[in-house]
């Protein structure tokens, strides 16, 4: 008779505790986890440093010179809100604000469509796409001064000048362009427009290539004409594109300085002035760098909150 006998516990625990699978072990994880948190942080701590002092430090050293009194070559002075009540009691504050925001309402209402319509009507065109989007973006490539300055000789007031020349052939003008008040800021406009069109013209085409086409093959048989396909599918489809790129047009156009600057210098009887040429007046005229910092920083102020206002508004625009 075979007897069975029963194993011994210890041996059984410790057969089953062979059986099972290795565990990682916690705390040595840890530790080597931690390390590998230190290395990141020792790596990544030199490209902080240096863009927060390149990026934050001339924020944070504008926003304590706003408050001093300085020609940089003696010990600042600290005036406390003097620099910003100056600033606000300036009278031509409130002629470089109407200055500013003429310019940029121009600008939305004439200027921004124009690189849309381009971008449509190139993307129905389709044939030689390639050679009208290099055309649109041509203007870009050429630097901002040297596209000035050309412009400036086009708006020459006699009635040689070219685009006088132009208008001429239709029996209108002389216009005096740049050199009058209701025609100095339009004129600025139809030059930054050319310019810088092409950039969104750019942006547009490659958002349209977003668009489904059985949309518009939907819409065609549908009996949709091109406007209604237009307003009912491509403008929805990029109204995203459409909400960030206002945003951006409005805050670069209230910081415009190069052609106010190159063109007029702020004339005809300030009539360009603008709020970014008044803080170079303060600062490289007056040598008021504290009134010029102060304005900078109201500046800066101003355009944050628009641009978290103007978030809130369109946030569900935006999304959808």
């Amino acid at each position: 008779m075979t007897v069975l006998t029963q194993p011994e516990h210890g041996v059984t625990d410790a057969a089953a505790h062979a059986a099972r699978p290795p565990q990682p072990r916690g705390r040595r994880r840890r530790i080597r986890f931690g390390r590998e948190q230190l290395w990141a942080i020792v790596i990544a701590l030199p490209v902080v440093l240096i863009f927060l002092y390149f990026s934050w430090g001339p924020i944070v050293s504008g926003l304590v010179l706003s408050f001093q009194q300085t020609n940089f070559v003696q010990a600042a002075d600290w005036v406390g809100w003097e620099n910003f009540e100056y600033v606000l009691s300036d009278p031509l504050l409130p002629k470089a604000i109407l200055n500013t925001l003429w310019y940029g309402l121009l600008c939305l209402v004439l200027g921004f469509p124009l690189p849309i319509i381009l971008a449509v009507s190139m993307s129905e065109l389709r044939a030689r796409g390639g050679l009208y989007s290099v055309l649109a973006y041509l203007p870009v490539i050429f630097p901002p001064v040297v596209s000035i300055l050309l412009w400036k000789v086009f708006f020459d007031p006699s009635s040689t000048g070219l685009f006088n020349t132009v208008l001429g052939w239709f029996g209108l003008g002389p216009l005096p362009w740049l050199n009058a008040a209701d025609t100095a800021i339009p004129s600025l406009v139809l030059e930054a427009t050319w310019a810088g069109a092409g950039t969104n013209v750019i942006i547009f085409l490659a958002a349209l290539t977003g668009v489904r086409n059985d949309l518009y093959e939907a819409a065609e048989l549908d009996g949709a004409g091109i406007w209604r396909r237009i307003w009912h599918i491509t403008l929805p489809q990029i109204r995203g594109i459409i909400v960030v790129l206002i945003l951006l047009q409005v805050i670069g156009t209230a910081q415009v300085f190069s052609g106010p600057f190159l063109f007029t210098n702020g004339g005809p009887d300030n009539a360009t002035l603008t709020v970014l040429l008044l803080i170079y007046n303060y600062a490289f005229v007056s040598g008021d760098y504290g009134a010029a910092t102060a304005l900078s920083v109201l500046l800066a102020v101003v355009l944050a909150l628009f641009a978290a206002v103007y978030n809130l508004a369109t946030r569900k625009l935006g999304q959808d």
